[in-house]
């Protein structure tokens, strides 16, 4: 967003050629020559490059920092690992450590590029998890992948600083805050302190109570003002905007129309100026649109969203079927391109 009441959303393009003039996005895959142009209380408009102003360009345009090590040139996969007994897809099934370490090393011969290790359900319904309680979850994964010799980056998929704390002395390398960092006050401090990467998620209200009738004025725009808030928040206390990537948070606190809305202009969120990262992987709306009951059934339904995500030109996918999204990437990438990439 700039200084205006506007926020400006790339059209994004991919192909084997582009125009004259195009911008690539990011520094990535994708390009654009045109921009849509929102505001509250407004008709959407589409505007050329030449009519657009110049820091949103250069806002738009800059490649994004690597995060832990890893360019955001290309999408990345972040693999869900839920050392949890009552996740809303794959709960239990990770809860003993050992279990959890067998799946890390699977989802790292799969070609993952960051793990996400979680000890508190943030499924609708789900209630806060004790300190201890988490960290006796999360550290003997961490730990045990450390040891087996796993290398990937790791992510702490937690609200609070001491979960945060032990999970990086055991081997995590990133802080991935449901909350947005407004859980605990200690947590963005801890991480700046730590020179960590972090994720930023948008939820309306705890995940116990998220899910009762959420209301928006407009939830697009007012998921983007709260991640545009945080981002700056996070920024002055000393963690870097090169450290940062942004979540929009689908299905934490959005109904299915809700998150529709927000899927179909997710290149909005490129105007943060951070990485896009998108955990939609088998969500109530994908089982909702596609039929299917059982949320482990859902993998079709979330490729079919992984794959418009990265027609955003989406960096990261947190996902729990790994190998096939991987997979799905390779072929999108190649499709697009007319050639293997």
């Amino acid at each position: 967003m700039s200084g205006s009441s506007d926020y400006f959303r790339p059209l994004v393009q991919t192909g084997p050629i582009r125009p004259a003039g195009a911008v690539a996005l990011a520094g990535g895959w994708g390009w654009f020559t045109h921009l849509e142009v929102l505001a509250r209380g407004r008709i959407p408009k589409v505007i050329p490059l030449t009519e657009a102003p110049s820091e949103v360009i250069d806002r738009l345009a800059a490649p994004r920092a690597d995060i832990g090590g890893l360019s955001m040139a290309s999408p990345r996969v972040m693999g869900i690992l839920n050392a949890t007994p009552d996740s809303f897809s794959d709960g239990g099934r990770h809860a003993a450590a050992d279990d959890a370490v067998r799946a890390g090393q699977v989802m790292r011969d799969a070609g993952v590029d960051l793990l996400d290790v979680g000890g508190e359900s943030t499924r609708p319904g789900a209630e806060t998890v004790a300190i201890d309680a988490e960290i006796g979850r999360v550290v003997p994964v961490i730990s045990g992948l450390r040891r087996a010799g796993v290398k990937t980056l790791i992510s702490v998929d937690t609200r609070k600083a001491d979960v945060a704390q032990a999970a990086l002395e055991a081997g995590a390398g990133l802080i991935n805050d449901v909350s947005g960092f407004t859980f605990d006050a200690a947590l963005s401090p801890l991480a700046a302190q730590q020179d960590v990467p972090v994720c930023v998620m948008h939820a309306l209200g705890d995940p116990a109570t998220m899910q009762v009738d959420p209301q928006y004025d407009d939830v697009l725009l007012d998921v983007y003002d709260f991640l545009d808030v945080q981002i700056d928040a996070l920024v002055q206390g000393g963690i870097a905007r090169g450290r940062i990537i942004a979540d929009p948070g689908i299905g934490f606190g959005k109904t299915l129309e809700h998150n529709l809305t927000i899927l179909a202009r997710l290149s909005l969120f490129h105007s943060l100026g951070v990485p896009v990262l998108l955990g939609a992987s088998r969500k109530r709306f994908v089982g909702t649109i596609g039929g299917e009951v059982k949320a482990d059934a859902r993998m079709a339904g979330s490729l079919g969203v992984a794959l418009a995500a990265l027609s955003h030109g989406t960096q990261i996918l947190r996902v729990h079927d790994v190998a096939e999204t991987v997979q799905a990437i390779a072929l999108w990438r190649s499709a697009m391109a007319g050639r293997q990439t």
